[in-house]
């Protein structure tokens, strides 16, 4: 018995100088000495002993388990130690590291194009006017001489709300308001989103739009072929070609869209432009003396000029962006382009 004692204590020994986990050391201490550990096991055979032996085994037995004990307890002590180098050493921070400093967000590309087109603006005198984005059918429809039955009421697509109530197609609504508060001269730009029943690749539910409106004793078509030319050239750049073409709109008359050369093949003929060398960017014409009716303006004492353009067709050809939709995805990669 003594023997067997022996042995496990030199077993025990050389198997705890390779435990490197406290878990392990954990089973170990289970495996020796708990309940149905090794030692305790080893002890049963006691009673086979003749009686004056088994003192002596005992004693012997109690101070294996002592030492056995004590060495776990030593070599706890080790492996804790280990695991805090470990922890420290991961922890570790080298201040001689450069550091890292917060990701900083940017201007939204629509937001800069918009303030760029503001300043251009700004900068010939007129003034920035706010409306609310929900209207009435008189301001958004009817007070811009478009009747209830007119058919220009189908090119807008327009969310209905109850109430007789709208989310307005376009910004023009504001002209109407600032008008009623006010007399001439009139020099107004009306940026804000706008609202339609559209989205494909070029169009989108929620857009936004730029109205422009003077109104003045004396204001001409060669004004407003001024005003946009100068504004497409800042915009643009000094080399932009420039034309204006007969068109329609129920507020202006006479109406026309502006066109610019084509941005990306510069006027020789692309699949964006459809082989035509020019991308139109706006439409525009003289008020219609019946808009006046609406806010008390005399039409023989008073002209002016109005114009309508999209902050995302601008900012498309702009940065050369072929879909309107990722504006609107919030996809990092193509946002940080423009940082």
């Amino acid at each position: 018995m003594k023997e067997k004692l022996e042995a496990l204590r030199e077993k025990a020994l050389k198997e705890l100088e390779g435990l490197d986990s406290l878990q392990k050391l954990r089973d170990f201490q289970v495996r020796y000495l708990g309940r149905k550990g090794e030692l305790k096991t080893l002890l049963k055979s006691m009673g086979k002993l003749p009686s004056e032996e088994r003192p002596l085994v005992g004693q012997l037995a109690n101070r294996i388990k002592d030492f056995i004990e004590e060495a776990i307890a030593d070599r706890e002590r080790v492996l804790r130690a280990r695991e805090e180098e470990r922890r420290l050493e991961a922890e570790r921070i080298d201040v001689t590291l450069p550091g890292r400093g917060p990701e900083l967000g940017g201007v939204h590309p629509l937001t800069r194009v918009l303030r760029e087109m503001e300043e251009v603006f700004i900068s010939m005198g007129f003034q920035v006017a706010q409306g609310p984005e929900i209207e009435t059918d008189y301001y958004n429809f009817e007070a811009l001489n478009i009747p209830p039955n007119h058919p220009a009421r189908d090119m807008q697509d327009t969310f209905y709300i109850e109430g007789g109530l709208l989310l307005r197609t376009h910004t023009s609504p504001v002209q109407i308001r600032v008008m009623e508060r006010f007399r001439p001269p009139i020099r107004i730009i009306a940026p804000g989103k706008v609202y339609r029943r559209d989205a494909d690749v070029s169009h989108t539910p929620m857009f936004h739009q730029v109205e422009g409106l003077l109104v003045d004793e004396v204001t001409t078509f060669a004004d407003l072929k001024g005003v946009l030319e100068e504004f497409a050239l800042r915009l643009f750049g000094p080399r932009t070609r420039v034309r204006f073409r007969p068109s329609y709109f129920p507020f202006t008359e006479p109406s026309a869209e502006m066109d610019i050369g084509c941005v990306m093949c510069e006027g020789e003929g692309c699949r964006v432009c459809k082989g035509s060398g020019w991308l139109e960017i706006l439409g525009c014409g003289m008020v219609d003396p019946a808009v006046y009716s609406f806010v008390d303006y005399d039409p023989e004492a008073y002209r002016g000029f109005a114009f309508g353009l999209g902050v995302e067709r601008i900012a498309m050809l702009k940065y050369r962006i072929d879909d309107i939709r990722l504006f609107f995805e919030n996809d990092l990669r193509f946002l940080r382009q423009f940082l």
